[in-house]
This record gives structure tokens, sequence and C-alpha cells, in this order.
């Protein structure tokens, strides 16, 4: 097991691991492991390594749900705090590089398989034009890739914490319930998220005078996707309105006539009800700008860790 990399896609709730031989975009032995079940990113490695035969690896790629900016990592909704430098130096490693976790996510796009993202909606990639990623999970990620001669740069953002547009009046009355709770600056990834899903939920509750159950993000969808629950599918409803707003944001900003696609952990899970909620409706409403969304094709990411295969591009 020579001349392998480590790779792990380090989100809020859970670390997915991998090898990489070099100079391949191919990662074997995948594990995902909850980060609450370590102390931080060296004994999440370590009991990896071990149950992947201890093999010797000299450099190491890590993306991270949270801004990169110094050498102290701090997981904007996960347990982890850690330094680069140090995590390196326990690992023994050569080399330890760390990005944004949607900065790997945008590097795997150009290397997705036909089956690996499925169209939602109508409209055609431009060929060199820059692509933009927009994902919901533990957080909400954004990330792009803007075309350089014959190289893909990644962009390192925060997108996600860009405030929340509302669209119409039930809209505007959600924003002022959670501005109760978390002051003038209500983010897009309040509502774009598993809290999101909470957070629309108990908001719609709220103004409908009804009691909110403790229904946890996927008891939500769940009850959404086989009608069991008229609140909770207003809920799903609302998300996917929102986050067609927000995906069209993504692309009007970057001009991302490549394609805008949709990562993170629950989009996926939603089928084709994304397909028939207003989310493509709610992408091409920009009013002066219809013609241009509609010309920009949307897809949800079906590939299985694909930022894993995005940090293997990146040590390459």
């Amino acid at each position: 097991m020579a001349n392998l990399a480590l790779v792990a896609d380090i989100g809020g709730t859970n670390a997915r691991f991998a090898l990489v031989p070099n100079g391949e975009t191919k990662v074997r032995h995948e594990l995902n492991l909850r980060c609450r079940d370590f102390p931080g990113p060296v004994e999440a490695v370590r009991h990896y390594l071990g149950l992947v035969g201890d093999p010797k690896v000299r450099v190491a790629a890590f993306d991270v749900a949270t801004a990169v900016t110094e050498d102290t990592i701090r997981l904007t909704n996960g347990p982890w705090s850690f330094s680069v430098s140090a995590t390196r130096d326990a690992l023994g490693l050569d080399q330890l590089h760390v990005i944004n976790d949607f900065t790997a996510l945008a590097l795997s796009l150009p290397i997705l398989d036909a089956n690996e993202k499925r169209q939602v909606g109508r409209g055609a990639p431009v060929d060199g034009s820059a692509i933009g990623v927009i994902g919901p999970g533990t957080g909400l990620g954004v990330s792009g890739l803007l075309r350089d001669a014959d190289r893909w740069v990644p962009l390192q953002g925060e997108g996600g914490h860009v405030a929340f547009s509302p669209v119409n009046e039930r809209e505007d009355q959600i924003l002022r319930v959670l501005r109760r709770e978390y002051g003038t600056h209500v983010s897009i990834e309040r509502l774009l998220s598993g809290m999101g899903l909470t957070n629309i939920y108990r908001a719609l509750c709220e103004l409908d005078n009804e009691t909110p159950e403790n229904l946890e993000p996927a008891r939500i969808t769940d009850q959404a996707m086989d009608g069991s629950d008229s609140r909770c599918r207003e809920t799903v409803d609302t998300f996917c309105g929102a986050l067609g707003t927000a995906a069209a944001n993504v692309a009007v900003t970057l001009g991302a006539r490549g394609g805008v696609f949709i990562g993170g952990g629950i989009v996926p899970q939603l089928g084709d009800y994304l397909d028939r909620s207003g989310f493509r409706q709610r992408f091409e409403d920009k009013g002066r700008y219809c013609a241009y969304l509609s010309s920009i094709p949307t897809y949800v990411i079906v590939a299985r860790t694909p930022a894993l295969r995005g940090l293997a591009t990146l040590l390459m």
C-alpha cells in the first residue's frame, strides 16, 4: 500500500476517509466516521488507518465545512477545532492540504460521469463557462469553478451565509419569525440545511397558531414525500423554492452558464420531489434575467462521496 495519500471529507456530522494512489482520482477504502465519536481529526485518522491496515501515508488533503483562513480550523456546525500544522505533525505528514468542503466538491464536477448527475428542468451548458455548486446538509455550502485556459480554478467562499431573500408574503413572515431568534442577519443557511428544515417547520406552525411536533429533519422530509403531513409538505415546498432562488443567485453572481449543481446530503434524498416542486420555477424567476436563467441547466449530484475525488484532483 505504498504511494498512497489520505483524503478526508469533514462535515459537521460525519468525516469520510479514503486512500488514493498518487496520480489517480479513484479513491479506495472509503469509510464514514461520526465526528462526535472522536476528540478531533488526529484520533479519527489514526482509527481509520488502523482499520485499513495502517498504511504509511506522507501526504493528506482534508476538506472542512467552514472557512479556511488561518491555521486554526473551527467547524461551523460541528464539534471539531484543530490546528492544521499541529495535525500534520501529529500524523507524521510531510504535507497536509486543507480546503473548504464545497471547494473540494467543485473540483469533482468536471470528472463526474453522466450517471452521477441528474438534470432538473431545461437548459444546456455553455462550454468553458463558469460552474456553480450549492448544497444543503448540516450547513449550506456554496462554491464554483472558473475556467482559466486549460484548467479549472475552484473558489473558496462562504456563500451559505449571505442573507435569506424572501420572494413572497409567506417567506416574509417566516423571516420575521426567524429574526427574533437570529437577529437582523438571517442567513440562507438558517433555512437551507438540516436545521433550516426545522426552522421553517417551526416558523410555519407559529404563523398558523399550531404547536410543532419535535421532528428531526429526516422525519420532516419523509412525511412531506409520503403526503402524510401537510405542514411538513409546506416546509419542504418552501425549502425547495428558497433553494431555487439561492441557486439562481449563485448563477447570476458567477455567470455560471456551465450549470449549477446541487450537492449536500438533503436534496439527493428527495428524489423527483425536487423536480415536482417550485425549485426550477423559482430558479428562472429573475425578473429581467428570466431568459438568462432559463438557459442555464441545474443538476442534482447523485455521485457517492464526490468531494473525496475532488481532493484527489487537488493532490494531482
